[in-house]
Order: structure tokens, then sequence, then C-alpha cells
């Protein structure tokens, strides 16, 4: 065998609950670093699909957190210009907003829970 050859023996580097904590974490450091949460959001797409359904919850609840948290950013960042007491006071609804829905998540992960609605615009 080739070292080019696939070896399908070999269990995965990193499993797939773990590839979960990892985008709760991706997220959590985007808090500080931004770009991270670009990382997750495209880790939860590509997983999405052959995710058991525990972890589709999941990665299902991460990439509606993405979206319509980026929605937020943006409408908060636009009206911080003209109106800047509601453009503020967005911002600071999405970050309460996305640490709620992500130690929410981090904590059913933990639990071995799904989350009850991924489809939530709320918390799930």
């Amino acid at each position: 065998m080739s070292s080019t050859e696939p070896n399908t023996t070999r269990p995965p580097v990193v499993s797939d609950e773990q590839l979960v904590l990892i985008v709760y974490l991706l997220y959590f450091a985007a808090y500080i670093f931004g770009f991270t949460a670009l990382i997750g959001v495209i880790i939860a797409h590509i997983r999405f699909p052959d995710a058991t359904l525990l972890l589709r919850s999941h990665y299902q609840f991460q990439i509606r957190t993405f979206w319509i948290g980026l929605l937020y950013v943006v409408v908060g960042a636009v009206l911080v210009t003209f109106v800047p007491v509601i453009g503020v006071a967005i911002l600071i609804w999405w970050l309460i907003w996305s640490l709620v829905r992500n130690v929410k998540g981090l904590l059913a992960l933990n639990d071995h829970k799904p989350i009850r609605d991924p489809a939530s615009w709320m918390f799930g």
C-alpha cells in the first residue's frame, strides 16, 4: 500500500461529538478573534448531512446561531451609524443572545442531549 492510499481501518482523529464541541469553542473564540466563527460554521455546514440526529440538532443550532447572529451584527452596526442608541442596543442583545445559545448548546452536548428546538430564533 502506498502512503497516498487512504487507510480505512484507522479511527478519525477527532470524533463527531468533539467536532461539535470544537464548533462551540470556535464560536466562543470569535468574541475575541471574530473569524473563528466562520471556521465553525463551515465545519457545521460540511458535517451536518452525515451527522446523527443528536448531532444534527446541534449543527443546525450552530448554523442558525451564526447566520442569525450575523444579521444582528450587520443591522446593529449599520444602525450605530444612524441611530446609535438602537444600534448599540441590538449589538448588546446579540452578545447576550449568542452567549446564551452557545452555553445552552454546550451544556446540552455535555449531557448528550439534542437541542430541543434547533430552528428557534431565541434560545432553542
